[in-house]
């Protein structure tokens, strides 16, 4: 991520701009991040909010490694739990990436499919069962809760990925606003808006929107399967804290539907075309800043790679590094070619590094992206990363690992702007040929270019999106005009099961009606010349 210079300067530049809309002075927002990667887009928000004058108040547990407990930008609530959320342990994902790569690499079987999701849902169970247990938490300390009334928020901003925050928001009945992509069953989208599977890719399926029947039957086995991991594994954490503290008349999933605005952290620069519903609001790359200069070593570096230029490689903020056999195979490769390399590598360094190749704990990933020099970006596929590579205009060579991370890299190279390699086959010659076809082939980076120009062109920049909504939200103490109800409706009638039954019994009636008249009619006639042949 860029430096927080460039994070004050495109601050400072969107307050500007927004002075001369509707505004709400001094507002009090109530904040439920998740920590990890998500924070990261949370914070930017936050800082945003603070900078129109707002009061910002952030609930976090007492063993959060990102948000932290003290803040010019924010004050805090600390909640510890009977057990910290594994998301919240630093090696949670590294010691899950190990399994799930181990797994991979068995090859495509129902046992393999089996093992991955028996070992993926075990972990997002307990994932939740933990962050359910922050409402309980805080439900039990009424002191604490009367505090939070006695504040009088004015809205909850909630990043729904652990939507506890749901809950505290509908006990204090107060609209919320949602920083969102995924949810408890996958995208957001798919319970906000109409998500035909025809051409919709499911969460977990990377597919793109041009399907065959094969795959559009496949998408659908993923939407049913979503579903179904939906209601079983991850909501009843949740129904049965809804159901002890609301009673059984009250609905979780309504309450997750019932936000008044989503706030996607996408673009259909970067999503494929879909329905979506008036109170969505599209944000992605809200965190995308001109590149800002280098420190001075770092310029210095990138400079001696001449004409040749410069490849950047980062994997994100939850991975610390990759297995020793993998990192060894990227590291051959790199060692191959005459660009300079930089790559973002906390884990042990691999023994054939080459003379070429930088190693750091930490980078301004932002400003290296929109260096002139730079060539390519290797890649985990994680959004944040994605749309500063399309802010900069830098084709990709994506390494997807976990979660979205496969899907992320399928829409860019559905676009020609990436090439994705399967880390479990990854060799030094197949991952030296795809580095030499991103940086040689021009399509590649006319491509992205392309997807940076559309991006660019719009009416604000999508951080001045997000906080006008938020700010709406606060000035008309909701969005419900906004909302459709729909989530309501019994499921035969959303699907209007009802009517098309209806339709086709009157069909049928009329059908049988017509058919008996003609019988009948015939009937009639045929007695008749019987009777005057007689």
């Amino acid at each position: 991520m860029g430096s927080v210079p460039g994070v004050s300067l495109l601050l400072l530049v969107v307050s500007l701009s927004l002075l001369s809309s509707p505004s709400v002075h001094g507002g009090k927002i109530l904040v439920f991040p998740v920590d990890g990667s998500h924070w990261v887009n949370m914070k930017l928000l936050i800082q945003g909010l603070h900078a129109r004058g707002h009061e910002i108040t952030v609930v976090r547990t007492a063993s959060s490694w990102y948000v932290k407990e003290d803040s010019p930008h924010y004050s805090s609530i600390t909640v510890t739990l009977p057990e910290a959320i594994d998301i919240e342990e630093q090696d949670f994902f590294v010691t899950f990436l190990f399994k799930m790569l181990t797994i991979q690499k068995e090859g495509a079987s129902l046992i393999t499919f089996v093992k991955f999701y028996w070992e993926m849902l075990g972990a997002l169970s307990n994932i939740h069962k933990q962050a359910s247990q922050l409402t309980v938490e805080m439900f039990e300390n009424k002191t604490l809760m009367q505090s939070i009334r006695d504040t009088q928020f004015d809205v909850v901003l909630i990043d729904p990925g652990l939507p506890a925050g749901v809950l505290v928001a509908h006990e204090l009945k107060l609209p919320t606003v949602f920083n969102v992509r995924w949810i408890t069953s996958g995208e957001g989208h798919f319970v906000v808006a109409p998500s035909p599977t025809s051409y919709v890719p499911t969460s977990g399926n990377a597919m793109s929107d041009k399907m065959n029947f094969g795959e559009r039957l496949k998408n659908t086995f993923y939407y049913v399967f979503n579903t179904c991991i939906d209601k079983l594994i991850v909501c009843p954490h949740y129904d049965r804290l809804v159901e002890r503290y609301f009673g059984p008349d009250v609905n979780f999933y309504h309450l997750l539907q019932g936000a008044d605005i989503w706030l996607m952290r996408v673009d259909f620069v970067f999503e494929f075309p879909r329905p979506t519903m008036p109170n969505i609001a599209y944000i992605g790359g809200f965190q995308c800043q001109p590149a800002k200069p280098l420190p001075t070593e770092l310029e210095e570096f990138v400079q001696s790679s001449g004409e040749h230029g410069f490849i950047l490689m980062s994997l994100g903020t939850l991975v610390q590094g990759l297995p020793v056999e993998i990192t060894s195979e990227i590291a051959a490769a790199f060692a191959q070619l005459p660009q300079k390399v930089i790559w973002r590598h906390a884990g042990e360094p691999p023994s054939n590094l080459g003379n070429n190749t930088l190693l750091m704990k930490w980078l301004p990933q932002n400003d290296l992206l929109g260096h002139p020099k730079i060539k390519a970006f290797v890649a985990h596929g994680g959004t944040n990363g994605i749309y500063e590579s399309i802010y900069n205009g830098v084709p990709i060579v994506g390494i997807p690992l976990l979660f979205d991370q496969f899907e992320n890299c399928l829409r860019m190279e559905a676009r020609g702007a990436a090439k994705v390699l399967d880390a479990t086959k990854l060799t030094r010659q197949n991952f030296l040929e795809v580095i030499q076809e991103v940086i040689h082939n021009p399509s590649y980076r006319n491509n992205m270019k392309r997807l940076s120009a559309l991006h660019r062109d719009k009416p604000m920049h999508p951080l001045e999106t997000g906080l006008f909504w938020i700010e709406f939200v606060m000035r008309n103490k909701g969005a419900s005009h906004l909302r459709t109800e729909s989530y309501k409706m019994p499921w035969y009638a959303y699907y209007s099961v009802d009517v098309i039954c209806l339709l086709i019994t009157v069909l049928l009636t009329l059908t049988v009606i017509v058919v008996g008249s003609i019988r009948f009619l015939c009937c009639r006639l045929c007695r008749r010349r019987k009777t005057k042949q007689e």
